[in-house]
C-alpha cells in the first residue's frame, strides 16, 4: 500500500523540489510546496524562532487541509521537522513548539547531500562543512523521532529511482 503522506527531508539544495511533481505524478497523488521558500523570498531569508515558527504552522495547515481533500499520496516538499532542524542550523535551539508537533508523515525520504549546492538567493548553507552538518541534523531528527524513512541518493534518473524504490520498499512492508 502507497504512503498517504510522504515528505521529501533533508538540507537545501538536495532535489526535494525538483522530484516532488515526479512522484506525485508516478503515484497519482498531490504535490504540497514548500512554504518556507515562498516565506523566504518574498520576506527575506534573515529569519527569527518566530519566522520558523509561523513557517512550520503554516506548512502544517496546508498539510492538514490537503490530505484531507487532495489525491492521495500527498508529497510534502519538507514539513515541520525539516523547519525544527532549520532552527537547529540556524539558532542552535528550537522553539517548544517543534517538539510537540506530532502530525508526521507515513514516510520520510531524506534526500543526501550527493548533489552540488547551487545558489539561488535563499540557500544560506553552502559549504562541505556546514551541508554535512546539516544532513547530520536531518537524520538526526528523524531517528529522534522513530519515523519510517530512507535515504535518496544518486544524481539524475538514478535520484528519481532512488526514491520510488524506498516508496515501493515501504508499500510492501505495510
Amino acid at each position: 500500500m502507497t504512503p498517504r503522506t510522504i515528505c521529501l527531508h533533508g538540507p537545501e539544495s538536495t532535489g526535494k523540489t525538483t522530484i516532488a511533481p515526479r512522484l506525485a505524478a508516478a503515484l497519482g497523488g498531490t504535490v504540497l510546496d514548500e512554504y518556507g521558500r515562498e516565506y523566504a523570498e518574498t520576506r527575506g531569508t534573515d529569519f527569527s524562532m518566530r519566522d520558523l515558527v509561523e513557517i512550520a504552522k503554516t506548512h502544517d495547515a496546508g498539510t492538514q487541509m490537503m490530505a484531507a481533500t487532495a489525491a492521495a499520496p500527498l508529497i510534502l516538499d519538507t514539513d515541520p521537522l525539516m523547519t525544527a532542524v532549520w532552527a537547529d542550523m540556524l539558532f542552535g535551539t528550537r522553539d517548544p513548539w517543534f517538539d510537540a508537533w506530532d502530525n508526521t508523515a507515513d514516510l520520510y525520504l531524506l534526500f543526501d547531500i550527493d548533489l552540488p549546492w547551487v545558489a539561488d538567493g535563499t540557500r544560506l548553507f553552502g559549504t562541505a562543512e556546514a551541508r554535512r552538518r546539516f544532513f547530520d541534523l536531518s537524520r538526526a531528527e528523524l531517528e529522534r523521532r522513530g519515523v519510517r524513512w530512507a535515504r535518496v541518493r544518486g544524481e539524475g534518473e538514478a535520484r528519481y529511482a532512488s526514491a520510488m524504490a524506498a516508496i515501493q520498499a515501504f508499500a510492501a512492508q505495510v
